[in-house]
């Protein structure tokens, strides 16, 4: 059984001081609205609706948690860069975001989505720059891979991490489809790593 296999849906939180006192370690989903991510959460997971998916980008306005069983937690963060979300609106997600990711000690690592045909976008810069100074591990998964060729999102991946190596040395990036179940064994063992390690880690 996978490791995301027994995930099940555990609480919602829109402000930092609701964030749950699991005593645990949880690994965060981050992307841009519309990247796939939902759709990634629910392929690992072997369950078509466990992350909604919507055809209105931007909906999920939570940090989402699932419980993966063993004090293990999947948290699904806000989508973020869709331009008809009001300002005030992004202005709080984006200061949730950053907060979260800058502060939260359970955080064990970050998986980022970002779409195959459109990787490393400003925003998606700005994710990877507010998590850097954590020193924490993050892994992109390149989303919609079989829109592409395999000559296409072979050089894509080979570009992707060229400027990781440049500027993010600490990142890893893979190729993932959830339509072709593509990079699932992959994502799995990187992100299993990350709540094996020995680290104790609090709330």
């Amino acid at each position: 059984m996978g490791l995301f296999s027994r995930a099940v849906f555990f609480t919602t939180v829109n402000e930092l001081h609701a964030l749950p006192l699991h005593g645990g370690k949880e690994v965060a989903f981050a992307g841009r609205s519309n990247a796939g991510k939902s759709s990634a959460i629910n392929t690992l997971a072997n369950h078509v609706r466990l992350a909604y998916t919507s055809k209105t980008p931007g909906r999920t306005q939570h940090l989402n948690y699932f419980d993966l069983g063993d004090n293990r937690f999947l948290v699904d963060l806000p989508g973020y860069g869709y331009a008809k979300v009001p300002t005030d609106v992004r202005a709080h997600w984006e200061g949730l975001l950053s907060e979260y990711l800058q502060t939260r000690s359970a955080l064990a690592g970050l998986v980022v989505i970002m779409d195959t045909r459109h990787p490393l976008t400003p925003l998606d810069e700005q994710m990877l720059d507010w998590f850097m100074p954590t020193g924490k591990p993050v892994h992109i998964l390149l989303t919609k891979s079989d829109k592409l060729s395999r000559q296409q999102a072979t050089k894509t991946l080979f570009e992707v991490k060229a400027y990781l190596k440049e500027h993010y040395p600490n990142y890893t990036v893979q190729l993932f489809s959830s339509l072709k179940k593509l990079g699932l064994e992959e994502a799995e063992a990187k992100i299993a790593s990350w709540f094996a390690t020995d680290e104790n880690v609090t709330a």
